[in-house]
């Protein structure tokens, strides 16, 4: 997952592939409540790993559950007859499908509970809801603004006696998550007799009330409704009952991005469009109905039971006019897919988007001009029309607010007929859904290496350059290369093989280098699954290097191997020739230097901290004799390139000189500062 302050997302230029989605965000954390309400243990498999089901797992923990994760299923065992643990003070951060679920639950059982969560969700209301269950007698506060969290549910000395007679009255046309969160916590009441929920006006999001009772079921409850989504009635005598194992279905509401993705994206060779894995035809969700929307802007979509293939059909994208009631979540992509149509898109009764994780139709339409598009927004509605022609296209900034799916749905930008790269901020944000959606979008995409970034630091030895290059790749999301390593490497691979280090062994280690499975990863070098970060650093290991280096075959290998980093979203090369011989086409080369005395004193301090004993003066001494050698080779000299910036760290910290090129690179960016 990329926890960097932005992402920039180059100009991406084709896709294909297969990607295999997390589970369900409705589905995971109804299955979670359910379980905790059930008699008996319940195997979950395929749960989604995400923020939304980290506060879950961590409530139902505090209230009593005994939760087991592991590496292929979370077992949880329910309350069933038991009270849960109280007072408990439970913190749900932009859950709200944990907030709401919970808050109805709790408020049903006995105990004295505080539910509270980021900022954000004491924005969201959940004022209908408390009115229903006050209905019934429940005690709930709020701690803070009228209507809206955090709550107070104050039965620390029983639940009141309740009023169950009468139907219980509740909204439908703000969010569905508060039927669905009746539905769920009613039948802990339900022992001696029915109990019925009215909905009030037009029931939204109805698909999603249709997971619930599908989940219900399948924990023993069976809900009757009436043709118009109005009545609910759970029957008398209604009991939790713990299924067993059940399986997550796969988030038909993620698959929308690639289901966009294949729709706009022209096919990468040997691909046949974007192949989705783990939700298909069969699907419970509403959200799979995405697929009718898809197809009629112009998209080409075959599905069996749990896949959907994807590939761009019409082009440009067909303009649509579509009430998207039934799909409020997939429903923002179509907004991105709009700015590749052929007209105006108007996505109507979408009035749910405005109390999501943010406003979401301000959101969609403020971002969306970025771009260049034209947007009008409505109380319920937005129409979008595209920029006029590839040079009305801005590169843009897209400000995420802390929501998944405005972070998931711009990147598609990327694929913008001018070429411009987009910066999505705070990329983590999408970990409320699905933490690695950046690594899955680079995995199908690709973009011409001429527009993958690659920033150079190159410079002497003792420099510095090795962790300022660590560094600012870490901060900006991209790739690593350590090309100091990589003779080492493929010594130390060599040997492994059995093979001599010699002129009659060239061609085959040539042949190994050139396809040596090696990647950096927070400070330590990988072989494979090796972590070889120490065993390539011995005076053997030097030496080999040495005798690696003077073979000209394996030179030109690890020439290939160094230019197989550059890689999305972007690459990071420290070394004495990235910029002059490996990258000279790089937007940034940096020559990162520091005065020899400087440099004996980091080299001393270095080896001292390692129990290794040193003199200063003999390493200054090295250190210049080595600065002269490696000016003087006849093969990649090692001296600035001509475009590079020079940058004297002798009198920097770490943080000064990462921040300097981290400056310089954004100084080139279209974005601004």
């Amino acid at each position: 997952m990329f926890t960097t302050e932005y992402l920039d997302l180059p100009p991406l230029t084709s896709a294909g592939g297969s990607v295999q989605l997390p589970g369900s965000k409705s589905i995971s954390n109804r299955v979670l409540l359910l379980s905790a309400l059930s008699e008996g243990t319940t195997e979950v498999r395929d749960l989604l790993a995400s923020d939304d089901t980290r506060v879950m797992l961590d409530a139902l923990r505090q209230i009593g559950c005994e939760v087991r994760e592991d590496a292929d299923a979370v077992r949880i065992t329910g309350l069933g007859a038991k009270a849960p643990n109280s007072p408990a003070r439970l913190f749900l951060g932009n859950a709200g499908t944990a907030m709401r679920p919970l808050t109805a639950a709790l408020a049903l059982l006995s105990g004295d509970f505080e539910l509270s969560g980021v900022a954000r969700m004491h924005e969201r209301p959940i004022g209908d809801l408390i009115d229903a269950l006050r209905q019934l007698g429940c005690k709930i506060d709020y701690l803070g603004n009228e209507g809206f969290p955090p709550l107070h549910i104050r039965h620390g000395d029983g639940l009141p006696s309740l009023a169950l007679s009468a139907p219980i009255r509740v909204r439908g046309d703000v969010s569905s998550q508060f039927l669905t969160a009746l539905l769920m916590a009613l039948p802990l009441v339900a022992k001696s007799q029915d109990i019925v929920i009215d909905v009030v006006g037009e029931l939204i999001s109805r698909p999603y009330i249709h997971i619930t009772l599908e989940l219900l079921a399948r924990f023993g409850i069976v809900v009757q409704r009436d043709d118009n989504w109005q009545r609910f009635t759970i029957a008398a005598g209604s009991r939790y009952v713990s299924p067993g194992v059940v399986h997550v279905e796969a988030d038909a509401s993620s698959a929308s991005y690639f289901i966009a993705l294949g729709a706009i994206a022209p096919a990468s060779d040997g691909h046949e469009g974007i192949r989705v894995l783990g939700v298909g035809q069969d699907s419970i969700q509403g959200d799979i109905r995405f697929v009718e929307a898809a197809r009629a802007m112009g998209a080409e979509i075959s599905s069996g039971p749990n896949w959907l293939q994807i590939r761009r059909g019409a082009w440009p994208l067909k303009a649509i006019d579509m009430d998207c009631n039934h799909i409020p979540d997939a429903a923002m992509t179509l907004a991105v897919m709009a700015l590749y149509a052929d007209g105006t898109t108007t996505l109507r009764n979408i009035a749910s988007w405005r109390v999501k994780e943010t406003d979401r139709i301000a959101a969609m339409a403020t971002e969306g001009r970025k771009l260049g598009a034209l947007i009008e927004e409505g109380p319920d509605y937005l129409k979008i029309t595209p920029p006029p022609s590839p040079a009305d296209w801005k590169a843009a900034s897209i400000h995420t607010y802390d929501d998944h799916r405005v972070a998931m749905c711009f990147s598609l930008a990327a694929f913008n007929p001018a070429g411009l790269p987009v910066r999505i901020e705070d990329p983590r944000c999408v970990a409320k859904t699905f933490p690695d959606y950046f690594e899955a979008l680079f995995g199908v995409t690709t973009a011409r290496a001429g527009q993958i970034p690659v920033i150079c630091i190159d410079g002497p030895t003792a420099s510095g350059k090795g962790t300022v290059a660590a560094e600012v790749a870490r901060r900006l999301g991209y790739r690593f290369l350590d090309s100091g390593a990589m003779y080492r490497i493929t010594a130390y691979a060599a040997t492994q093989a059995g093979l001599i280090i010699d002129a009659t062994h060239e061609a085959r280690i040539a042949e190994l280098a050139r396809a040596l499975p090696v990647h950096f990863d927070e400070g330590k070098i990988w072989l494979h699954k090796q972590e070889v970060t120490n065993a390539i650093r011995t005076e053997e290991a030097g030496m080999n290097a040495s005798k690696v280096s003077a073979l000209p075959l394996v030179r030109l290998a690890l020439v290939d191997l160094q230019h197989s980093f550059q890689r999305l979203p972007g690459l990071v090369a420290d070394g004495r020739d990235m910029g002059t011989v490996i990258f000279p086409n790089a937007p940034l080369k940096v020559f990162l230097t520091a005065s020899a005395e400087c440099r004996a004193e980091r080299r001393y301090k270095q080896l001292i901290s390692k129990g290794i004993s040193a003199n200063i003066s003999d390493l200054r001494a090295d250190l210049e004799a080595r600065d002269a050698r490696d000016a003087n080779r006849s093969v990649a000299p090692m001296k600035p390139a001509q475009d590079a910036l020079v940058l004297d760290n002798s009198r920097l910290s770490v943080d000064e000189a990462v921040d300097q090129v981290i400056g310089w690179w954004r100084a080139r960016q279209p974005f601004g500062a």
